[in-house]
């Protein structure tokens, strides 16, 4: 059969993807980008907040929409909203065949290949429309309440936290460019941070083996990725679970010397969990980019606390201070949450201070999310939609101005650069990336002044900035 996939959500959820499509791939079946030619169409879903929940039910009723109108004859839903909703699912559109939760992934082939019989009921947008809410989240009638996802019954159905974690023998088919790919340490999580589901919906911490990690790190490489990137919930937790001190050291110094690859790049790491033997391997080892993302939520110690973040403003600046001291060329990423409850103009503030004093290359801000099953819910959601906007904003502009001075400064550098291909908005212009950019998440580089047909996507060259608009470079290739 052809399968139909769409993933979406973090890269976390892309690998889930990824082991989907290779188990199913595995077992026989066509693997189609082409979701009108596809009979079976898979949706990968992300329920981390309010915004991520409704690009999730969009896709759902769109697939639901395909099966009804064309080829398709099953429709499955996966990932985190399937873990977090199953029931509501099923009972609100009919259309879907099956569901799996994100422990459930080797379950893909028998969902896909089941025969069984869907559920006579009315269709999708009828049901959305008996819930008050259209087939984009919209209210069905004037004065209705904006939308709530399917009501307050987590997990409904389920009876544990998933366990199941891929290994390096697990079938798994590349989504990403084929010259970098996210590989999975570990899986789960064990905070309680007041605003998160994803201990809820991923369960408890669990590492894999470094043997695992580093026998699917070379195989990867012997495929041609040169960019490795190593993802979890929090990476530096890694091997903790499994009482392996200096877990993660040891595994980047593995990884360091696997042939083929170029940079080994590390998401999501945590605050409290950086060790001085982390950040001497990353210091120490050619191939790991000198980047750390480091998502801090706030700075205000009232609002970490509200959080149940295990730090303060001035824990940070000291580690800051020891990252910048043993590292002194590193790329700084950070996150930051804006209307967490009770959050006042005062705290606000102390972030703008914090954000302006330390200097981060990177920064995102989210609007705070007020989800069911949180401890965070039991508070009042107090900061206004509006004021929240506006705060992101406000903090957005702030690192704005600094990156953009940054950038001009950075001029006439000569830089290394990893080439991703044609942009996707001018594709006669070559794409890349210097260490200190992530895919998908951080500023590019655009090559100028050269042939694009010469500068094939996985190289690395070596390059001369030589301008900046906005967050992005400009450079030129040096032969």
């Amino acid at each position: 059969m052809k399968i139909g996939f769409l993933s979406l959500g973090c890269p976390k959820n892309l690998v889930d993807g990824e082991v989907m499509l290779g188990l199913a791939e595995q077992a026989g079946h066509e693997i189609t980008t082409d979701s009108s030619s596809a009979d079976v169409l898979v949706v990968n879903t992300c329920a981390f907040i309010d915004a991520a929940k409704q690009e999730s039910v969009d896709a759902i009723l769109e697939m639901a929409q395909r099966k009804r109108d064309g080829r398709c004859t099953r429709l499955v839903v996966t990932g985190c909203l399937a873990e977090r909703y199953r029931d509501e699912l099923k009972k609100e559109i009919p259309e879907i065949d099956a569901v799996l939760g994100t422990g459930e992934g080797p379950e893909i082939v028998a969902a896909i290949e089941s025969t069984a019989a869907a559920t006579i009921a009315p269709s999708a947008s009828e049901a959305w429309q008996a819930v008050g809410v259209g087939p984009h989240g919209t209210p069905t009638k004037e004065g209705t309440a904006p939308v709530t996802f399917f009501g307050t019954n987590l997990k409904a159905g389920a009876t544990s936290r998933p366990t199941y974690i891929y290994d390096a023998d697990t079938p798994r088919r590349l989504t990403t460019p084929k010259h970098f790919a996210y590989v999975k340490v570990a899986e789960g999580c064990d905070y309680t941070c007041s605003f998160c589901i994803i201990p809820t919906l991923r369960g408890a911490y669990r590492s894999r083996p470094a043997e695992s990690i580093v026998r699917e790190a070379r195989a990867l490489a012997a495929g041609g990725v040169k960019e490795l990137i190593l993802i979890s919930q929090d990476t530096t937790f890694y091997g903790i679970d499994r009482g392996e001190r200096g877990a993660l050291a040891r595994l980047l110094r593995e990884l360091n010397v696997v042939d083929g690859l170029e940079w080994i790049r590390l998401l999501y790491l945590y605050p409290t969990t950086i060790t001085s033997e982390t950040l001497d391997a990353m210091a120490e080892c050619d191939k790991v980019c000198k980047y750390i993302d480091l998502p801090l939520q706030h700075a205000s110690a009232d609002v970490l606390r509200r959080m149940r973040r295990p730090a303060n403003r001035r824990a940070y600046e000291a580690l800051l201070t020891r990252i910048r001291t043993r590292m002194p060329a590193v790329t700084l990423r950070t996150t930051f949450i804006v209307g967490f409850p009770g959050e006042t103009e005062r705290e606000f503030d102390e972030l703008c201070g914090f954000v302006r004093e330390t200097g981060f290359d990177h920064v995102g801000v989210f609007t705070y999310s007020h989800e069911e099953g949180t401890r965070a819910h039991a508070y009042a959601d107090d900061v206004t939609p509006r004021i929240k906007r506006q705060r992101r904003d406000q903090l957005m502009s702030l690192q704005r101005e600094r990156v953009e001075r940054l950038q001009r400064a950075r001029v006439g550098e000569r830089v290394t650069v990893l080439l991703d291909g044609p942009s996707p908005e001018h594709p006669l212009v070559v794409q890349g990336r210097l260490a200190g950019q992530a895919p998908e998440i951080d500023p590019v580089v655009y090559l100028t002044d050269c042939d694009s047909t010469a500068y094939p996507a996985g190289r690395l060259i070596a390059a001369e900035i030589t301008g900046a608009t906005g967050y992005d470079l400009a450079a030129r290739p040096l032969l």
